[in-house]
């Protein structure tokens, strides 16, 4: 007897397929050997008048390196880098011509769109245990297995490049218009007074910049005076023609103080309710 009734098959509910995912995915894996192919070869093409002795091309490609996996912000791709070879003979290893990707360099595992979201979910207040449910909900059974101790490890080198940045010389930036606000944060810092002193500068280019932050005790004038101090500092010394901040006196008797020459060419008003600012400093 024949059976009409129609039958769907059997998925675990915890597994979700996305065909429009593993489309994308597939293009994806594609498009980035493709683009590696095209890379190689372009290097090669660059040395196309190195020639041996024998007449032969000196550059070369030489295959693939084994397959890997790179994580991405749509899951995994396999993917094999070119390779490509220097066939001079030399004893000197200095003068051999080596060929580094810049779409995907030799020990790299994971995207930078994924290296940038690691420290989002971190200063969201996700902990190091739940990072890898955490990833398995955005990017499905895919996502890169991120074990506490590699967070640990990653988390360290974001402190590094954090000191690197805060101590950064600032004598030859010059900004035409400088924003000073605090910032009040929930993300780890449940139960604090504490907010995020913050000052951005736009270059005469219109492009922004974060110049420096601090985390202050609310918005008091030793917290203001610390920060501006320390941007003072590193070399910060050309005047902006006009200077945005809280016109609470904290912020405005603290800039007055440090901007010095600045000062005597400076109106603080009080707040424009239509632009929503709070004080706003001109050069005269």
């Amino acid at each position: 007897m024949k059976n009409d009734t129609p039958s769907l098959p059997f998925r675990q509910s915890e597994t979700i397929v996305d065909p429009l995912t593993e489309l994308a995915r597939e293009g994806a894996r594609r498009m980035l050997a493709e683009a590696l192919k095209a890379e190689a070869d372009a290097f090669v093409a660059s040395f196309v008048d190195e020639q041996l002795e024998d007449v032969r091309q000196r550059i070369v490609r030489h295959g693939f390196g084994p397959e890997r996996q790179i994580q991405t912000g749509i899951g995994a791709l396999d993917v094999q880098r070119p390779k490509v070879r220097d066939r001079l003979a030399t004893s000197d290893p200095s003068t051999k011509i080596r060929f580094t990707s810049n779409i995907l360099p030799k020990w790299a595992r994971r995207s930078v769109s994924l290296d940038a979201l690691l420290p989002v979910l971190y200063l969201k207040g996700i902990s190091t245990g739940d990072f890898q449910e955490a990833l398995s909900a955005i990017m499905g059974p895919d996502a890169p297995n991120l074990s506490p101790s590699v967070i640990s490890r990653l988390t360290a080198g974001w402190q590094t490049q954090y000191d690197t940045w805060i101590r950064r010389d600032l004598s030859a930036r010059h900004y035409v218009y400088i924003w000073a606000d605090g910032v009040y944060l929930q993300a780890r810092m449940e139960g604090n007074a504490e907010c995020i002193l913050v000052i951005i500068g736009a270059t005469p280019e219109g492009k922004k910049e974060l110049i420096g932050f601090q985390v202050g005790l609310r918005e008091s004038a030793q917290s203001w005076h610390e920060l501006l101090a320390d941007i003072k500092g590193r070399g910060l010394s050309v005047a902006p023609e006009i200077a945005v901040g809280p016109s609470h006196r904290y912020c405005v008797s603290t800039a007055g103080q440090w901007m010095g020459p600045w000062g005597s060419g400076m109106h603080w008003t009080e707040r424009f309710q239509a632009q929503n600012i709070s004080a706003v400093g001109f050069i005269s």
